[in-house]
């Protein structure tokens, strides 16, 4: 039996596996693959934030994930982690949207997620937050007691960011899932 008819008599396979060299499904979707790194990296940053407490006007001290459900005005720690969810994921579905087209490597989607993370601790952490919760933007740098609580997200959020640029770029990036292993 000649090749061409052998090869006639294989089955074909399916399109996400004919390119696919390391056996995994990537998520065909930007939007998709963005919210799955998102909900990586917030799980990662919203351990995070449940080990971080911040000062309470009393003088005590709260988890930094309490806090999150008082922007929902709420005090359960569950909605906390939902609302954190949330967010998470259409943040990475928004990386995914914004940036995910620039995602051509491991590295590539690491540096473009650190980016992210910087810019979503401005808006998130720095203006929206303060603001819901009835301070004025920037006040977590103006305030000396919560500077050690704005550095704390800063890094958090760099850390949310570079997992959700590494898991949309393991997720997504074809050339990423074709020639590296990382």
């Amino acid at each position: 039996m000649s090749k061409l008819e052998s090869r006639q008599l294989m089955p074909e396979p399916p399109d996400n596996q004919e390119n696919n060299q390391t056996g995994g499904d990537m998520v065909r979707s930007k939007l998709a693959a963005g919210a799955l790194a998102g909900l990586v990296g917030g799980l990662v940053f919203g351990i995070m934030m449940q080990m971080m407490s911040a000062p309470t006007p009393e003088g005590g001290k709260m988890p930094m994930m309490a806090m999150v459900a008082m922007v929902v005005r709420s005090d359960s720690m569950a909605v906390g982690w939902l609302y954190h969810l949330l967010n998470s994921a259409v943040i990475g579905a928004l990386f995914g949207a914004v940036l995910g087209g620039r995602v051509h490597n491991t590295v590539g989607g690491i540096g473009l997620g650190a980016t992210w993370g910087f810019v979503w601790w401005i808006l998130g952490g720095l203006i929206l937050m303060p603001l819901f919760l009835g301070m004025p933007a920037f006040a977590p740098l103006q305030m000396p007691p919560m500077r050690m609580v704005a550095m704390g997200s800063l890094v958090g959020h760099l850390i949310f960011g570079m997992i959700t640029g590494l898991a949309f770029a393991r997720l997504y990036a074809p050339s990423v899932r074709a020639t590296t292993m990382i």
